[in-house]
């Protein structure tokens, strides 16, 4: 995973809002308190609309609020509005590589990272940010319900005798 500049601006942006409590937030608020351009925040803040993370009001008392709660909204929600996907080999999504021969494994192995990793953002909400610093509170959907989704543990070799 490699967290654009663009996914970084959409959580913060987010958390700033999430933590104005069902209140709206400006813009410019935004990028003045997050060191967004703002150029840069506009288009980002128009793709959480269309993923309808975010609602807008429009006049001198307007600006933007969550279109949901707080621990509603996880973080991998956030960074897939605005990045597509979550991890990225090669400039294509994780679950797309195809490898022949000796590497045919590396792909089960870029797959288990893009799970990972989907995992830690899509349990980890706004308000887990906000109140617990990231600790996350919601269950993932993607993991098997035994808990036999990690890696296998491989045994230490036996000692060899010299």
């Amino acid at each position: 995973m490699y967290v654009l500049a663009r996914g970084d601006y959409a959580v913060r942006a987010m958390l700033t809002i999430a933590a104005a409590h069902g209140g709206l937030v400006k813009a410019g608020t935004l990028a003045t308190d997050q060191k967004i351009p703002p150029s840069f925040l506009q288009d980002i803040l128009l793709e959480l609309r269309r993923a309808d993370l975010l609602h807008s009001h429009r006049g001198v008392e307007g600006g933007y609020g969550l279109a949901r709660s707080a621990a509603d909204i996880s973080v991998g929600d956030v960074l897939r509005a605005v990045s597509g996907v979550l991890t990225v080999v090669r400039g294509l999504p994780a679950e797309t590589t195809r490898y022949h021969g000796p590497a045919a494994g590396l792909g089960t192995v870029w797959l288990a990272v893009h799970r990972a990793i989907g995992d830690v953002v899509d349990r980890t909400s706004l308000a887990d940010l906000l109140t617990r610093g990231g600790t996350p509170s919601r269950s993932s959907s993607r993991a098997e319900p035994d808990g036999n989704d990690a890696a296998p543990v491989r045994e230490p070799a036996p000692p060899t005798s010299a």
